[in-house]
């Protein structure tokens, strides 16, 4: 019997697309504070080790408070996110947990969304979001060791 593929024996190639939408995001009108929440929310919610390593590592290094990413899990009652911010984190969850949702709450967070950015951020948003919920996925398939990721090599490490 094969073993699964790790994160080292991975063909580069194959990832080519996903580092083009991350060279994309850097370059889009979100804020690298608010892709860094997206990020480790959903790596949360997906329980993602590595990449909540990896996030949490680089927003602390980027200038995110230590307190704001404890309560992250808890973005709803916490008074340090903005409305902006929680908007974002609502729709984070919604797309993330899509198999739990209705064409209706889909729209309330769509809608929540509305209220503070326009049709271009928010596809931005949902990009960030498919993204991170990619990653997650190839990292946990592919083996990627909780704890290996090391802000130094921010920009060669394969899950972003």
């Amino acid at each position: 019997m094969k073993t699964r593929i790790h994160q080292n024996e991975i063909p580069v190639h194959l990832l080519d697309g996903m580092y083009k939408n991350e060279a994309y995001l850097r370059k889009s009108d979100l804020p690298e504070s608010l892709i860094a929440l997206i990020k480790i929310r959903s790596s949360q919610i997906n329980r993602c080790g590595y990449c909540l390593d990896m996030h949490h590592k680089d927003a602390l290094q980027a200038g995110e408070s230590f307190d704001r990413l404890y309560l992250l899990a808890a973005w709803e009652e916490a008074p340090c996110f903005s409305d902006e911010e929680k908007a974002v984190l609502h729709l984070t969850e919604t797309l993330t947990l899509l198999s739990e949702q209705t064409a209706e709450t889909i729209e309330i967070a769509y809608t929540r969304m509305a209220q503070f950015y326009d049709r271009d951020f928010t596809a931005q948003v949902v990009l960030a979001i498919c993204q991170i919920n990619s990653w997650n996925r190839i990292a946990v398939t592919f083996g990627f060791e909780p704890g290996s990721y090391q802000v130094s090599s921010a920009k060669t490490v394969t899950a972003n």
